[in-house]
């Protein structure tokens, strides 16, 4: 199989993250700490799919960078609450390509991915020390967001870009519309997070349980989402779910059939329900007892065949229905607090609109040769034989959507059905192609490979 790393390369790279400040968003120093983040992602991905040795983890937990892929996280997330509202708003801001906006946006996305890889694994979580608080947090949040986005009916239900059309986006309505999308699958990521958090609660400190069932009362959030199911929905009469990263038309025998994210929920709730440190802490109050018993409608005949283990839950609802649990013991515990978000708010409050200026003067308004530069080095970070054996679906045409034949003969980053919309495709793909070529052109002139 190919890789992206060596593991010489990938501890260099662990090795050197750190904490970045909110003003050096989008600087060369930030840029590539994103470039190895990336890789490392993939390399990550790679390893998993494979069932080869996890280095990318063992190393991250070794070297106790874990915290550094949480703040990175949490600092975009900030940014964009912050900052890229009003950058937006500047009427000296007019890139010429929005396309280094949309890397920093991506960045969040990129390292929720690979904690998604790293925190399946016990020693993962551990690792993370106080930061697990900050990411219970960082989840709640998103999946709050998505519960209360799905029960209004706005789901995002158009499929994400391929990585070669980020250079066509041509406005800031574009770089929204691309963030809606985004955001949806960050708080899919989020869920499998949360989930792998939950599996592990024991060996966690006291204070991650308090806030996983007291302070966000995280059970009655994961009833939301299974009564909403925001990645199921109907379109033109027929159900779509959404799964392996695109909306997918599902046929009649399968309608039944239960997704990974129903799996993530469901064994979320079995964990923080029926695990005997849970049920000491929980209160199962009368509201939350109203809403937990929500869910008995749910457990079917068919959702328990293809997991055995909600029969526990099942009896553990139908005894919690005609019982009243006593209310938890107050314990006197000195409760860790979670401290990146307002470490991060507290240094920069009042400083929001300064370092948007900053950042559009010296940042996010490139000229052409550092936009070919950065072209440049997307060029190196992105092998397209590695990231397309990491996408388990046939390549799509670029216009149409039907299954790719034939790939751009001089960018080979678009796939397409027919000559018919290749040519129809062409004035959109121009500049990425122009750009994606050039930059492989210079990269094959500096290691001497000849075409």
């Amino acid at each position: 199989m190919d890789s992206v790393l060596l593991y010489a390369e990938a501890e260099c790279f662990i090795q050197s993250l750190e904490r970045i400040s909110l003003r050096e968003i989008g600087s060369p120093a930030w840029f590539r700490q994103h470039e190895y983040i990336e890789k490392l992602n993939m390399q990550a991905i790679l390893n998993a799919s494979a069932n080869q040795e996890e280095f990318i983890k063992d190393l991250f937990v070794s070297l106790g960078k874990i915290p550094i892929l949480v703040h990175g996280m949490i600092l975009v997330e900030i940014w964009k609450h912050k900052v890229f509202p009003i950058l937006c708003q500047l009427q000296d801001f007019s890139p010429k390509s929005t396309f280094p906006l949309y890397m920093v946006i991506h960045h969040e996305a990129t390292i929720i991915n690979l904690l998604e890889t790293i925190m399946y694994h016990k020693e993962s979580c551990e690792a993370a020390d106080n930061a697990v608080l900050d990411l219970v947090d960082y989840c709640h949040r998103k999946l709050t967001l998505l519960a209360g986005q799905s029960a209004r009916g706005e789901i995002p239900t158009h499929n994400k870009v391929s990585h070669t059309e980020l250079t066509d986006m041509n406005s800031i309505q574009d770089l929204r519309n691309m963030n809606s999308m985004l955001e949806f699958e960050i708080a899919l990521k989020a869920l499998s997070v949360l989930r792998y958090i939950s599996d592990h609660v024991e060996s966690l400190s006291l204070s991650v349980l308090s806030r996983m069932l007291n302070t966000h009362n995280l059970p009655c959030l994961l009833v939301q989402l299974v009564e909403h199911c925001p990645w199921s929905c109907r379109s033109g009469g027929k159900l779509e779910k959404y799964e392996e990263g695109t909306w997918r038309n599902i046929p009649a025998e399968d309608q039944l059939k239960m997704t990974k994210l129903d799996g993530q929920v469901w064994i979320s709730l079995l964990n923080l329900l029926l695990k005997p440190d849970c049920q000491r802490k929980y209160d199962f109050n009368n509201f939350n007892k109203s809403q937990l018993l929500k869910l008995c409608g749910f457990l079917t005949e068919v959702v328990i065949d293809q997991l055995p283990n909600l029969s526990d839950l099942q009896r553990f609802l139908s005894h919690l229905a005609v019982t009243d649990p006593a209310p938890p013991k107050k314990e006197l515990i000195l409760e860790q607090l979670p401290e990146i978000w307002n470490e991060i708010v507290a240094e920069n409050s009042g400083k929001w609109k300064a370092i948007a200026k900053h950042q559009v003067q010296k940042v996010f308004n490139p000229s052409e040769s550092e936009l070919r530069q950065q072209a440049n080095r997307l060029a190196e970070m992105y092998n397209l034989d590695v990231m397309e054996s990491l996408i388990p679906d046939k390549p799509k045409c670029g216009t149409c959507g039907a299954e790719g034949i034939k790939r751009c003969s001089r960018c080979q980053g678009e796939w397409y059905c027919n000559r018919e919309c290749q040519v129809k495709h062409w004035p959109k793909h121009k500049l990425a192609c122009q750009l994606m070529a050039e930059a492989t052109e210079k990269l094959q002139k500096e290691l001497n490979i000849k075409t």
